[in-house]
């Protein structure tokens, strides 16, 4: 399968090293040192699952230089979704599917209003993993999985298609029976310990050990959750003692990509998680108070330190 990763970073990085070691054809785009690096001396991939050298990694700048592609596995960081998905326009064919495993519940309408609605497929990614140093990505996480589904949960050929060579590849991958509460679950967890970890700089055990930070966690999710209630996302009150177990289980120095980015100096996704959880509670009437707390808190650093 040709295969498109837009956003060669911690999870567009992974799968794609994964779904080119099992034999299809992947193309990464990056920019900067790290396309340099990958031009130069592959993709590594530094896991818990085993380790993958990708060389030569085919990467380019510009996905106008990959031609077309049979999928997209599109993971650039929010901001940069408008221009990401745009420049996708001319590799697209009819069809085309643009599988999104962006952080946040808004990615699938940006890519589709700046794409074409038709091309869009919703998913979720599941891992801890981040650039480590140029050409090198580290997985750290005991978990590394895809889940995905048309938008109105319809089975597809390009979906099936996309699920085969995912399983071949052997990723844990899922073609989920309702994938916008799968988007609102995840977010329901993401939201809120994005917006802690890259607040306090603390990992996920000492914060949930601690009553006051561990409390600050329980507000933050339960405010997504009536958002997520409101909005449609297909969320309810019990969901709240499932998405505190996941915090519970999650690895004791797991921190986010977004505290990662907070002391790299690099611009935030703030405004797409807990700004996200604010803008659209407000459309509903429900009050986010925590979640517009840690906005207005990181506020300075959102465009990144040297903005």
């Amino acid at each position: 399968m040709k295969i498109l990763i837009m956003g060669s970073g911690g999870v567009g990085g992974y799968f794609g090293a994964r779904l080119a070691t099992a034999g299809n054809d992947v193309t990464f785009v990056a920019r900067g040192a790290h396309l340099a690096a990958m031009q130069a001396n592959g993709l590594e991939v530094r896991s818990t699952a085993g380790n993958v050298h990708v060389k030569p990694a085919h990467a380019v700048a510009d996905p106008a230089d990959a031609g077309a592609p049979d999928a997209v596995i599109f993971t650039v960081k929010m901001g940069d979704t408008d221009r990401a998905a745009a420049s996708l326009k001319p590799v697209l064919k009819a069809g085309t599917p643009i599988f999104t495993f962006q952080n946040g519940v808004e990615a699938t309408e940006m890519i589709g209003a700046a794409a074409g609605e038709g091309h869009v497929v919703p998913g979720v990614a599941r891992i801890s993993s981040h650039i480590a140093s140029p050409g090198v990505i580290e997985h750290v996480s005991p978990f590394a999985r895809l889940e995905y589904a048309e938008a109105d949960n319809r089975p597809s050929e390009r979906v099936q298609a996309f699920h085969t060579a995912c399983r071949t590849a052997g990723i844990d991958a899922e073609i989920m029976p309702e994938i916008v509460r799968a988007l609102w679950l995840k977010f329901a967890m993401l939201a809120p310990m994005s917006g802690v970890t890259a607040l306090t700089q603390k990992p996920a055990g000492p914060l949930r050990s601690n009553p006051d930070t561990r409390a600050l966690i329980e507000a933050a999710v339960q405010e997504v959750i009536a958002v997520g209630q409101a909005a449609g996302g297909g969320l309810k009150p019990a969901d709240m003692a499932a998405m505190m177990k996941i915090v519970d289980n999650l690895p004791e120095k797991m921190i986010s990509s977004m505290a990662h980015d907070r002391a790299s100096g690099k611009p935030l996704e703030l405004n797409w998680l807990s700004g996200a959880v604010v803008r659209i509670g407000a459309r509903h009437g429900v009050p986010a108070p925590t979640h517009r707390f840690i906005v207005q808190a990181l506020a300075l650093e959102a465009a990144g330190r040297t903005a």
